[in-house]
């Protein structure tokens, strides 16, 4: 026929088998995505009197795997649209429709949006939008974004990474205001668990992917210096809830940025099918995690472009934390007057981000001079671990440069072999993540000649460091802080390369199949 288009986003896991039943069609490439259009011509050949809603209605009870399809017929205005497991977002106005994966694709035309569901078809034209479930029509709720159009827009900045990073302070006052009662020593999430259910807890076990699994490891620390509970950080494409472990007496928590990873929802479901209660933290409303969860708590972070997470990794550590005192202080592990120091220091976090940020061209000089280094080793400890991992991510994600991370204590254990004067170290030497001993292994590192930079606590000297990064003093959040002259570095090398830095290759910004 020749008159159908479509668009998709996923994988369809058993094209191969559909293009085999469609031997008598003609193919022009190898990609999943190209079966679609011709079962829908299909069905349309089939039945004359078949429109191409219901064709789309009948081609996605085929298909399987994760997706999301936008189809359009010559001589049809209507745009149908079908989802399962891929996101798929409406945008609602007084004269026009739109459909997108994220809500920022259509932020400036309106605010007004409605998140289709797994199964959901829907017809889109001029007299509006009409959504088919299991082929009867329903209602699905139209929710505001409280984002501003103008916060997803790049406000003059090259790149949306870098207006990001400099973001933080404000993305981290959405996330705590209103939220932390420090005389009191409390937070309010406004979530609430079973009565009895945090006393008697056993372990909280975080399941993420990226950026989220290393918010999910410092938050781990957190749970059990602050909440007393063992606590075990996973990736979540690994994750199986395990024997040995009480369902009801397990904690789930999910951390995704945009609540549709697919590796993080699986996670999901198979702690709900084990009997665990699941959590969600993450920074978008009406996501599927959000309706697959007992509970969720928003970041609060804004719209996040870059496909390197900047921002919402500060917001979602933030958030943990408070979750944890919240949990500690349920459990009576915490005892307000430590809760208070704790959220003092969360009080003083845009501070002291916006302190490093007014700092970046000495990271500029620095990203200068080590740009054309053979690799990157970043190291820490405790609370230094994650942040060390997340800042050789996000150089490797953005730069191309090979950067390694790694608990400092395993320099001497392999990786020391691969140290050179044209390997620089990146250190995090804050407070929480024993910075003394960190620094010896730093040391061990300048004997064989590499440079050493490192984030250091404002109260602290280490003379032989060849660049040195100042901390604002902020007790336990500190590496969090130190994190954010990494992402300027990781910044400043791609910048300096000429990267697409907003859009690294092979990269998306939600990854939305397993």
């Amino acid at each position: 026929m020749g008159d159908v288009a479509v668009v998709h986003n996923g994988i369809v896991e058993n094209y191969e088998t559909l293009k085999a039943e469609l031997a008598d069609h003609e193919f022009t490439s190898d990609t999943d995505t190209e079966v679609i259009p011709h079962l829908i011509e299909e069905e349309l050949t089939a039945d004359p009197d078949a429109d191409l809603l219901a064709a789309v209605r009948r081609v996605e009870d085929r298909l399987e795997g994760s997706y999301a399809i936008c189809a359009v017929r010559e001589d049809d205005d209507r745009i149908i649209v079908a989802r399962r497991g891929s996101p798929l977002v409406l945008g609602r106005s007084e004269d026009a429709s739109f459909v997108a994966s994220d809500v920022t694709a259509f932020l400036e035309h309106t605010r007004d949006v409605t998140y289709l569901e797994d199964g959901d078809v829907a017809a889109l034209s001029e007299d509006g939008v009409e959504i088919f479930a299991s082929g009867e029509r329903v209602e699905r709720d139209i929710e505001t974004v409280t984002w501003d159009a103008d916060a997803a827009e790049k406000g003059g900045y090259e790149h949306y990474m870098r207006k990001e990073i400099h973001e933080q302070p404000e993305a981290l006052r959405q996330t705590i205001t209103g939220r932390l009662d420090v005389d009191a020593g409390d937070v309010d999430l406004d979530v609430s668990f079973p009565p009895g259910f945090l006393a008697d807890v056993e372990e909280i076990r975080v399941v993420a992917c990226g950026t989220s699994y290393y918010a999910g490891r410092y938050a781990a620390q957190l749970f059990e210096e602050l909440a007393g509970v063992r606590a075990t950080v996973e990736i979540a494409s690994e994750y199986e809830f395990g024997a040995g472990r009480t369902p009801d007496r397990t904690l789930v928590v999910a951390v995704t940025q945009s609540g549709e990873t697919a590796d993080t929802l699986g996670a999901v479901r198979r702690a709900n099918e084990a009997g665990a209660r699941t959590f969600a933290v993450t920074n978008t409303l009406g996501s599927t995690v959000t309706r697959e969860v007992d509970g969720t708590a928003f970041i609060r972070a804004g719209p996040e472009i870059g496909v390197a997470a900047t921002k919402t990794f500060a917001s979602q550590v933030a958030t943990l934390a408070m979750l944890a005192v919240s949990i500690g202080r349920d459990r009576g592990a915490l005892a307000a007057a430590d809760a208070r120091a704790v959220l003092e220091d969360l009080q003083g976090l845009p501070g002291a981000v916006q302190q490093v940020l007014d700092k970046e061209s000495r990271v500029r000089e620095a990203a200068q001079t080590y740009q054309d280094s053979e690799a990157f080793f970043f190291v820490g400890r405790a609370l230094g671990v994650p942040v060390a991992l997340e800042g050789a991510l996000k150089l490797k994600e953005i730069s191309y440069d090979h950067a390694e991370g790694f608990a400092a204590g395993e320099l001497k254990h392999g990786p020391l072999a691969l140290v050179t004067p044209e390997t620089p170290v990146l250190a995090v030497l804050t407070e929480g993540s024993r910075a003394n001993e960190t620094m010896n292994n730093v040391t061990e590192a300048q004997t064989r000649g590499a440079p050493a930079l490192g984030c250091v606590s404002a109260d602290a000297e280490y003379d032989t460091l060849d660049v040195d990064f100042p901390v604002p003093d902020v007790g336990i959040v500190e590496p969090l802080v130190a994190n954010v002259y990494l992402q300027l570095f990781a910044y400043h090398v791609a910048n300096e390369k000429g990267r697409p830095i907003d859009k690294p290759r092979n990269l998306a910004k939600s990854v939305t199949v397993e």
